[in-house]
């Protein structure tokens, strides 16, 4: 019996429903929420799978990266901000062709279980998208930068007399912001009068 060349044609889910994965092409976290068969006739089994992300279209796994094959820079905490996408509400992909993924909107979350962090109000987003969506991205790799800019200022402070000058400002300008970051203001103190009151 000759070789079944089918067997070639045959594909398997590398993704699983509910699994966070990085969209390549978008920049973007999201979430595996269908995983898309595609079956031919006189197969036994999906000829191609592909997985639909809630952004608009179905993507094809070479497209796709789990998140524990991120290679990114973390901080010593661990501490990995996300960016995600949501489904707009309040507009139809097609009332809202101009932004960059109609029908959704990027939320950044900073909590392990995907809550906590920044929203934009739709309105908002739908003023200036292209702004938004760089602050989203931003935001979601400020810790990173921060481990990047709290190791540039360790290199440099092993042997500051190594470093050019503008490795040295560098380092002195990453110093600040870590400081300004730590510096977390105090609970408001009573006034005296308001002291006196509550001793009365």
């Amino acid at each position: 019996m000759g070789p079944n060349f089918g067997d070639s044609l045959m594909a398997k889910a590398l993704f699983q429903r509910n699994q966070k994965v990085w969209v390549e092409s978008v920049g973007a976290w999201s979430v595996i929420e269908r995983i898309v068969p595609i079956w031919a006739r006189g197969f036994e089994e999906p000829v191609r799978v592909t997985y639909d992300v809630g952004l608009g279209r179905e993507f094809q796994a070479h497209e796709l990266r789990a998140e524990q094959d991120s290679a990114d820079v973390l901080p010593e905490d661990g501490t990995v901000w996300r960016l995600l996408r949501a489904r707009n509400k309040w507009q139809s992909p097609e009332d809202c062709a101009h932004h960059p993924l109609p029908g959704t909107y990027p939320v950044v979350v900073t909590d392990a279980n995907d809550w906590g962090g920044w929203r934009v109000p739709g309105a908002e987003y739908d003023r200036d998208p292209a702004k938004l969506e760089l602050q989203a991205r931003l935001m979601a790799s400020a810790p990173r930068l921060l481990a990047l800019a709290r190791s540039l200022a360790a290199i440099v402070g092993e042997a500051p007399e190594d470093a050019p000058p503008e490795i040295r400002a560098l380092a002195e300008e990453a110093l600040k912001v870590d400081r300004y970051l730590k510096e977390i203001p105090a609970a408001a103190q009573p006034a005296p009068a308001e002291q006196a009151n509550d001793a009365a």
